[in-house]
């Protein structure tokens, strides 16, 4: 590395909580490195992971990859592995544990009571991936350790009784994601415009939302109105959700740029 350890932490963490984030990330990569093993992370979120990539490529990229148990997962943990391991031979169960969760269908509950009955025996968010919430049973995947603390405490969420089982990996079911597909044209790639355009609002509300410290892209904060984004980008604000810039097109005949938003419902 062309710089140290403390350099690093001050250049990519913006503050004391990411960087103490980073900081555990960097004692695993080190660790794979020093005993030649494979080393995984705990759970973490779409904006830790966006603070942890440039970190590893300013690292030199060291082999690891990122599992949250099923494709397109949102929390994951980081697994830095040795040299002499292949990224396809590493296989998500050696870390990484599904539990079925089965409640009455009258129960209705939700991803917060599931969390929150989680976090009720001891569990801290880290342990714990995405939850997975279905009409009569929840699918929740967790760090390997935490299964047997989960199967044998995690009895009740609310009020409703629960009835668990482990589940391979390959059983988990991710509810297909419900989006609206929006086209508009806007008059340049400036983050208030696109923002307004994808969450139906008027151009000063999209202002007051990413001044306001409400929006991300790509899951880092952003407090520019008039930063230019691109093809690709996501785009997360908070009480609104989130959407992706799918297309940037050609031009209108009035010069303006056509544009396909994914709006998450």
């Amino acid at each position: 590395m062309s710089m140290n350890k403390t350099e690093l932490l001050n250049q990519f963490s913006k503050d004391r909580e990411e960087r103490v984030v980073l900081a555990r990330i960097m004692d695993r990569m080190e660790r794979s490195s020093s005993r030649a093993i494979p080393c995984a992370t705990e759970f973490i979120s779409p904006a830790q992971r966006a603070a942890v990539e440039p970190l590893l490529a300013a690292c030199g990229n060291p082999k690891c990859l990122f599992s949250g148990g099923y494709q397109g997962a949102e929390r994951t943990i980081c697994v830095f592995l040795p040299d002499w391991q292949e990224v396809g031979a590493w296989e998500p169960e050696e870390e990484l544990a599904g539990i079925e969760a089965v409640f009455s269908p009258n129960a209705h509950l939700t991803h917060r009571d599931m969390l929150g009955g989680l976090m009720g025996i001891g569990l801290t968010r880290e342990r714990v991936g995405d939850i997975l919430i279905g009409e009569e049973a929840a699918q929740i995947i967790a760090l390997k350790e935490a299964a047997p603390i989960i199967l044998s405490q995690f009895d009740q969420a609310g009020r409703h009784r629960l009835k668990l089982r482990e589940i391979p990996l390959r059983e988990l079911v991710p509810a297909p994601a419900e989006v609206k597909l929006v086209k508009d044209t806007v008059a340049a790639l400036r983050l208030d415009a696109v923002l307004a355009s994808g969450f139906a609002a008027s151009r000063g509300k999209a202002t007051a939302l990413i001044t306001g410290g409400r929006v991300s892209i790509n899951h880092r904060e952003c407090l520019k109105p008039g930063k230019m984004v691109e093809e690709g980008d996501v785009f997360t604000c908070r009480g609104l959700g989130k959407c992706v810039l799918k297309s940037v097109g050609g031009q209108s005949r009035k010069g303006r740029i056509i544009i396909e938003i994914e709006r998450y419902l």
